[in-house]
């Protein structure tokens, strides 16, 4: 039996990877191929090609590479022929992995979407577009399931995997000694995103709140996780431009979260995991002007951040374009020191909206249903 994986950046290449390791747990004898990222090929994936290259994000940069995502669409088009898999199980990347997803359905080849597109939050037509290609959805967040069956679609919840994946490396003393950061210290995490444009739109900021709050705490110590394909020459001309003292670190990411006091974050999955080890965040975004005015027409959401989201309300602050600026940033900051009253609340909170992720074990659930798919049709087929 053969599966093929598509996902087209770094979240989606670790949830890959996940779910390729819990398949070959369950069915060894599966064979993995598709495009994805060195998790997945560590993972057992044999990839077809590696989404390195191809990871741009917004309107005009989507534009500027149109040439190669076509050439890269038409190449996995062509492995989908020569490969024959049992099943296409898309990972996010719903612009790219959806006119694959036609190109599979043209082949006879079924389509699983793993975290489908956000339409309970934009386009909620996509939902009915998507149902058409895909035989079988499973959403990460209870939220997204009532447009898709709305629109007819079989589509499940069984729980978030960052339930599993989200605990700290080491333990807090051999973190503390690692970090320089005592007990009765104070830290903040400067969290700005994997991809260069939000890092360009967002460290400035950042790094001038932090100058900010030094006049107001001058104890705290600042950190900041270089996340995979970042390019750490960057951050660190940054850093040295606004002459705040910023330690870069690769490891226990999740462990250094656990001993922080707050952080200022990217908006995206990074805070949600920064929630599962209970740390509060003054969540923002920015987007280039025309990407703005596109979503500001197509999108109606009340909050952006995902554990405001799960509780539908703001207990997190959220900060979105025009609003990102330093003075607001350290403003909201403040309160979620540790020893506030207000930090005390934001944490119950987290923990609330936690819960609303399932139990452990995620993955391997995912991982049932997607071999039960495959199953169906290698059966049909007439391969097992």
């Amino acid at each position: 039996m053969k599966i093929m994986l598509s996902a087209g950046e770094v979240s989606g290449d670790l949830h890959g990877a996940r779910i390729a390791r819990a398949i070959l747990s369950q069915a060894p004898e599966t064979v993995l191929v598709g495009f994805g990222g060195a998790e997945m090929e560590d993972a057992g994936v044999r990839l077809i090609e590696n989404f390195a290259s191809y990871n741009v994000m917004g309107v005009w940069e989507v534009l500027k590479n149109l040439p190669r995502i076509w050439k890269l669409l038409n190449k996995l088009t062509d492995a989908m022929r020569e490969e024959r898999p049992d099943l296409l199980v898309l990972i996010d990347y719903p612009d790219f992995n959806w006119r694959l997803a036609k190109r599979a359905k043209a082949l006879g080849i079924p389509v699983f979407s793993y975290i489908p597109p956000s339409a309970w939050a934009w386009r909620k037509g996509r939902a009915k577009a998507c149902v058409q290609l895909a035989e079988e959805f499973v959403a990460i967040f209870p939220h997204e399931l009532p447009v898709y069956e709305a629109a007819g679609a079989k589509i499940s919840f069984v729980g978030n995997p960052l339930v599993d994946t989200v605990k700290a490396e080491i333990p807090e003393r051999v973190a503390r000694e690692k970090f320089a950061f005592p007990e009765g210290s104070h830290g903040i995490l400067l969290l700005p995103g994997s991809r260069k444009q939000e890092i360009e739109m967002l460290l400035p900021d950042m790094l001038q709140a932090a100058r900010r709050l030094l006049v107001e705490r001058p104890e705290t110590k600042f950190y900041l996780p270089v996340a995979p394909g970042v390019d750490e020459r960057t951050l660190r001309a940054k850093i040295d431009a606004a002459g705040v003292p910023v330690m870069l670190t690769h490891e226990a990411r999740y462990a250094l979260m656990g001993l922080m006091d707050a952080a200022m974050a990217t908006s995206g999955t990074v805070v949600m995991e920064a929630a599962l080890m209970g740390l509060p965040c003054v969540v923002l975004y920015r987007f280039a002007p025309l990407n703005y005015m596109i979503g500001k027409a197509l999108v109606h959401i009340e909050n952006f951040s995902l554990p405001n989201i799960l509780l539908g309300e703001q207990f997190e602050t959220e900060l979105l374009q025009d609003a990102v600026t330093p003075e607001a940033i350290t403003r909201e900051l403040l309160p979620l020191y540790r020893g506030e009253e207000h930090r005390a609340w934001v944490s119950r909170k987290l923990d609330e909206a936690c819960k609303r992720l399932g139990p452990p074990g995620a993955s391997g659930r995912v991982a049932e249903k997607i071999l039960a798919a495959a199953r169906r049709h290698s059966s049909s087929n007439g391969d097992e």
